[in-house]
């Protein structure tokens, strides 16, 4: 299995990982060694003068040591300056994703046989890699901890299981989509918040703790409330086989969720070790999801034109909008309800179009999942770069 091979490669990225730890180790060792050094008595030296021999025989090997000191200093600064380069670099990479997921969307429009290697097992193991990313990060300590602040969480998972469902219905309705496209349509609306938002959090200078436990709380609320709401919708609209929903939300969701934590908890140096990486290999398989969605259906996108485009981008504008005007006017600071706008705003729809794909009968349904990766990436994106140059009063947070 795909995930299987992607969890095997994900530790051999250590090894890029600069170990300063053996440096400070070698040099506190031969400090050691030089401190203990016993002094030599004169009569010693009397009973055995050193020869001219022994004395360049132990200068040679001062000077040895010293040159393999200096030697390691030097690995230490030139591999923590490698590992300071990355980090500025995958940072940067990260902050723009969203440009590197249009780029990839117009390339996969253009020209759609580019990702015909990223065939639906991939598709599945990028999923389940990048729900992987998230759970190392969280401990059962962070479910605890939902517990204890259920407010922001609880607003935020009707938000997102009440409120954007009834909006993709009204849209799709409004603009008198067809069954099949309503359906996908819906699927949008029901499914849970996306991994992406939680780097868009970070962005706006939002609560990226929140923003993880709430993108937990509805990737955990999507094994029950996206079969519900997908039977209860659009069950006489089209076939839902709403038993293999919460089965591949189970696979794809919650199993790697669990490896990750489990992970974090029983081999937190490893783990510790990768974090670094996590990013990165989140917005490759961000973009590679991206562009295989878009690519499998890019000429319905094509021909469905500004009809389609104009209700899935109004679905992500007013539910990040609704999301943040909602919780501010009841009463929650500034900060948290930023998080809230982009968790609302950002659906997980790579996941909503695996499921439209794996358990809608109709070809048409997996279109407006495929459009609303591209306009989820941008509405959230934007909303955060707005949000970043806006302070926030520390009576506000």
């Amino acid at each position: 299995m795909k995930v299987s091979i992607t969890l095997l490669l994900i530790p051999s990225i250590t090894a890029f990982a600069p170990s300063h730890h053996g440096f400070s180790q070698v040099a506190l060792l031969q400090n050691h060694v030089g401190s203990t050094r016993q002094p030599v008595s004169s009569s010693m030296m009397r009973r055995s003068p050193e020869t001219s021999h022994d004395l360049a025989l132990r200068m040679s090997s001062s000077e040895g040591a010293a040159v393999d000191t200096g030697t390691g200093d030097e690995q230490k600064s030139l591999g923590s300056k490698i590992f300071d380069v990355y980090t500025k670099t995958a940072n940067v990479a990260t902050t723009l994703f969203p440009l590197w997921t249009v780029i990839c969307s117009v390339v996969a429009l253009k020209s759609p046989s580019t990702f015909d290697f990223f065939t639906t097992e991939y598709f599945t193991a990028g999923l389940a890699a990048l729900m992987l990313s998230m759970g190392i990060t969280l401990t059962p300590q962070d479910f605890l901890d939902v517990a204890s602040r259920p407010g922001a969480v609880i607003m935020q998972f009707l938000l997102c299981y009440a409120m954007m469902p009834v909006l993709a219905l009204g849209l799709g309705k409004t603009f008198g989509m067809e069954p099949a496209i309503l359906a996908g349509m819906v699927l949008v609306g029901s499914i849970n918040g996306g991994q992406a938002s939680n780097l868009c959090t970070y962005i706006a200078k939002g609560n990226v703790a929140l923003s993880v436990l709430m993108t937990t709380a509805t990737t955990l609320g999507a094994i029950f409330m996206t079969p519900l709401l997908c039977k209860g919708l659009l069950g006489a609209t089209v076939p839902v086989d709403a038993a293999g929903i919460a089965i591949s939300t189970l696979q794809v969701v919650l199993a790697p969720i669990a490896v990750g934590m489990a992970a974090n908890k029983y081999f937190p140096k490893i783990v510790k070790a990768i974090l670094p990486f996590a990013p990165v290999v989140g917005v490759v398989s961000t973009c590679l999801l991206v562009a295989s969605a878009v690519a499998q259906v890019a000429q319905p996108i094509l021909d469905a034109g500004i009809f389609l485009q104009i209700p899935i981008l109004l679905l992500h504008l007013v539910g990040g909008l609704v999301g943040y005007f909602l919780p501010r006017s009841t009463g929650f600071g500034e900060v948290s309800s930023r998080t809230m706008a982009i968790e609302t705003s950002m659906k997980s729809s790579a996941f909503g179009f695996l499921l439209a794909k794996l358990h809608f009968g109709t070809y048409a349904a997996r279109v407006p999942s495929a459009v609303s990766i591209v306009w989820m990436a941008l509405t959230g994106s934007i909303l955060a770069v707005i949000w970043r140059y806006i302070p926030v009063s520390d009576s506000e947070e």
